[in-house]
């Protein structure tokens, strides 16, 4: 670095990055936020009508969804209609002057509007577009439309998430906006912009939401990988182990045993006051969904129902065995634990609402 730069504040590496932003929904929306939490300038381009679908989704105080609000908060808003060509020269014109471009319409959409990769990279040979896609821009499925449940299901995860019925659960975690989708495109958006600031040209970063859930789907891999895919609710980290999963309480809470390890899981009977339990771990030979293991998990269960949420809290908070209460979203955002994290703020026509900030901590 040359003396006379100034250097960035510790926790806005990406100011002087300018973002230029014309995703909807969610997956795109959470990247472009994480990049202006991290001190981008990020420009958010909507149509002059109804512009993101987010805005109209979910429950509308006034003007505009809390959805919306979530996942955009820190951006600059403008209205362009890109089938105008006037108001499509200045898009191009700002293409001129940015960093990244985000865009998530089906693949071909783009160049129909002639604002496709070989047109803005002629504009800007430094860009860095991101094009995020249900299915990658190219492939068999390449213009099908899909969502969050398409996209864990082709990928093999949605068959994983269930309980021994093997009934599908649906995660209110969207995996496949975003980890496919908003995660994927800042590890691709960053990289990228890594090259370009070492000299690199721009490029076109494609993110494929689908083939992504796939590449992390790791556990079911090595499953296959050894012959033996576990049943519904059958693994070592999906409840074949009484060491690894959640029990209800006396008042219909839940307690989350992550015990895996033999240590935790020796601290953890000590604490339940049954060391006979201690030797009947999976690590000593205890086969992951036998009998065995279904026999303890049902003792567990029987234990657990005995007391209540707060009773169990109390008895494994000075334990250092990964035993921890279940808590609600609204408990969540009061715990201690987020408290530099979650605050209360003021939006224009909203009123109050709680904000989640940018989990990853930047240190001088």
């Amino acid at each position: 670095m040359k003396p006379d730069q100034p250097l960035m504040p510790p926790d806005q590496p990406l100011r002087g990055i300018r973002v230029l932003d014309l995703t909807r929904l969610l997956p795109g929306p959470v990247a472009t936020m994480h990049l202006a939490d991290m001190g981008a300038e990020v420009i958010k381009i909507e149509d002059p009508g109804a512009g993101d679908y987010a805005r109209s989704m979910g429950p509308v105080r006034n003007q505009v969804s809390q959805f919306f609000v979530a996942v955009n908060r820190g951006k600059q808003l403008l209205r362009l209609d890109l089938k105008d060509a006037a108001q499509r020269a200045q898009l191009l014109a700002m293409v001129e002057q940015a960093d990244v471009l985000v865009e998530s319409f089906r693949p071909g959409v783009m160049d129909k509007l002639g604002l496709g990769w070989r047109v803005l990279k002629q504009r800007n040979p430094r860009l860095v577009m991101c094009a995020i896609s249900g299915y990658g821009q190219q492939g068999p499925l390449a213009q099908q439309a899909g969502h969050d449940i398409n996209y864990i299901g082709y990928a093999g995860m949605l068959a994983q998430n269930c309980a021994s019925d093997g009934v599908p659960v649906l995660p209110n975690l969207q995996i496949g906006d975003l980890l496919g989708g908003a995660q994927a495109a800042l590890q691709g958006i960053l990289a990228a912009l890594v090259a370009v600031k070492m000299g690199g040209a721009g490029r076109l970063v494609d993110i494929s939401m689908t083939a992504t859930v796939m590449a992390h789907n790791i556990m079911p891999l090595v499953a296959v990988n050894n012959g033996a895919p576990a049943g519904a609710g059958a693994d070592l980290l999906t409840g074949g182990v009484p060491c690894y999963s959640v029990y209800r309480t006396a008042d219909g809470r839940y307690m989350a045993v992550g015990a895996l390890e033999l240590k935790f899981w020796q601290t953890c009977c000590d604490v339940l006051q049954r060391p006979d339990l201690k030797q009947r771990h999976w690590q000593l030979g205890q086969q992951v969904g036998g009998a065995d293991a279904m026999a303890v998990k049902a003792e567990l269960i029987e234990l657990f129902a005995r007391r209540t949420l707060a009773e169990w809290s109390a008895s494994f908070a000075a334990a250092d065995c990964c035993v921890t209460p279940v808590l609600s979203t609204e408990e969540a955002l009061q715990h201690p634990l987020f408290a530099t994290l979650v605050s209360q703020r003021e939006h224009p026509s909203e009123g109050l609402y709680w904000s989640v900030g940018q989990p990853v901590q930047f240190h001088g």
